[in-house]
């Protein structure tokens, strides 16, 4: 009787907390993209001489990455964009980082952890709101991880400019399995 409810109990508390839970429950990251209706571009080869990713033991170092050359929005935030441009923008860098991470991986469900994140932010020169744009990213991290993975140490900086004048570039470091 004692084990019956304790079940009752426990589905009761997963029914009242809905996504966290089930993502808990190991539902995984590749299965919260399809519930957030996320589709992830093509894995694009670096402009440069460099590697979009390098794995070290359980490390996963990640270039810098933009929104991409394709994205609308260019220019400096506090002058050319709004906070919330920006926010979008590093939404977007996220999601072209998720698409290396899974280049790199195979899996997203592979991330033990994102352990560390630099955004850097187009800034006018008065402009002091970078931890706001680059929300943008870290939000992204927690809606696909949730949170035990998806929370991240993290450094919001401005720039006196990007490639391509783009409004946000965000490189990271991940643990892996």
């Amino acid at each position: 009787m004692r084990t019956a409810s304790r079940i009752v109990g426990v589905a009761m508390l997963a029914a009242m907390a809905g996504p966290a839970i089930a993502l808990a429950q190991g539902s995984g990251a590749e299965a919260r993209l399809k519930q957030l209706n996320i589709t992830l571009p093509a894995d694009q080869a670096p402009a440069a001489n460099f590697v979009n990713s390098v794995q070290t033991g359980k490390l996963l170092f990640l270039s810098g990455n933009t929104p991409g050359g394709q994205w609308p929005l260019k220019g400096k935030v506090g002058k050319d964009l709004t906070v919330e441009q920006g926010y979008q923008s590093a939404r977007q860098a996220g999601v072209i980082m998720l698409s290396k991470m899974r280049t790199a991986l195979g899996s997203l469900d592979r991330v033990k952890r994102i352990v560390k994140v630099l955004g850097m932010v187009n800034s006018a020169e008065d402009f002091s709101d970078q931890p706001k744009v680059v929300n943008g990213f870290s939000d992204l991290m927690v809606e696909v991880f949730g949170e035990a993975i998806g929370k991240h140490a993290r450094s919001a900086v401005g720039m006196a400019g990007l490639p391509g004048n783009a409004p946000v570039e965000v490189e990271m470091i991940v643990e892996v399995e």
